[in-house]
């Protein structure tokens, strides 16, 4: 139903600029993934903040930070997203879902802010604007 491949989401060509994509047509509302967590303790995320991997981190409850398993951390960012995602806590997985008809071979897109209608800056910009 989905798979990874090279996105066009930038003008910049990178064999690493990677995104999700449907392989075939998913209707609104279907959960099309499951991604489990790999949660740690908030102040651990101190040490993630060091590496790459901290722009793929997602906030996961009040205490834990959690990497997404699956493609969970391959979903790119849009204001207009396609897809939502839901915090699953009994089984310990983002649920990702169509926010509206995905169309075959189309990037699929969540919204970094948690909420499909939420146009806050993301937290890597503000960094950039601090820089």
């Amino acid at each position: 139903m989905i798979e990874v491949r090279t996105s066009q989401i930038t003008d910049v060509e990178d064999e690493f600029n990677k995104g999700v994509f449907a392989s075939q047509m998913i209707s609104k509302g279907t959960r099309f993934h499951r991604a489990p967590v790999l949660p740690y303790p908030n102040e651990q995320h101190k040490h993630i903040e060091k590496t790459y991997l901290a722009d793929y981190a997602f906030e996961y409850g009040e205490n834990h930070t959690a990497f997404l398993l699956g493609y969970g951390m391959m979903f790119n960012h849009s204001y207009e997203p396609n897809a939502i995602y839901e915090i699953n806590f009994d089984n310990h997985s983002f649920d990702f879902y169509a926010y509206r008809d995905i169309q075959p071979d189309e990037e699929i897109f969540i919204n970094y802010n948690g909420e499909a209608d939420i146009e806050d800056p993301l937290w890597f910009h503000e960094e950039e604007e601090q820089d």
